[in-house]
């Protein structure tokens, strides 16, 4: 079965981020060029200030389509409040049981505040299909 390893080896390095000024147009494109559900936002330090799903894109446009207005930017519709992120030290099991608990397809690594990798259910399934070869 798995064996208990360190995050670092097995998250995505450098996840496809946008800014919270972007718009929403922006980030749907870059959702949808990058074929992912999801991107991490950082502000100009490379700090992680929220996270964007395609879900979130398609409530600013179907609001936007409502309202007869334009879909705004990415920080009127990420999610911001009390994320939850991992440390790249943290044992990989631990992380996808949480993972698994709290029904979320993807996790920010933080290390000292900065934005240092990402990750997804996708990283996790490479994980055990390695340690069953």
């Amino acid at each position: 079965m798995l064996k208990s390893v360190s995050l670092r080896d097995y998250m995505l390095t450098n996840p496809v981020k946008v800014k919270p000024d972007d718009t929403i147009n922006e980030a749907m494109k870059v959702i949808l060029d990058n074929k992912i559900s999801g991107v991490c936002v950082i502000d100009d330090a490379g700090n992680l200030v929220g996270i964007l799903s395609e879900m979130d894109c398609l409530r600013a446009v179907l609001a936007a389509a409502y309202d007869n207005t334009g879909a705004g930017l990415v920080r009127d519709y990420m999610a911001s409040d009390n994320l939850v992120v991992a440390h790249p030290d943290e044992d990989i099991v631990d992380v996808a049981q949480d993972m698994l608990a709290k029904n979320k397809r993807r996790r920010p690594v933080v290390e000292n505040g900065k934005l240092v990798g990402q990750v997804t259910c996708r990283c996790l399934l490479g994980a055990v299909r390695k340690f069953q070869q």
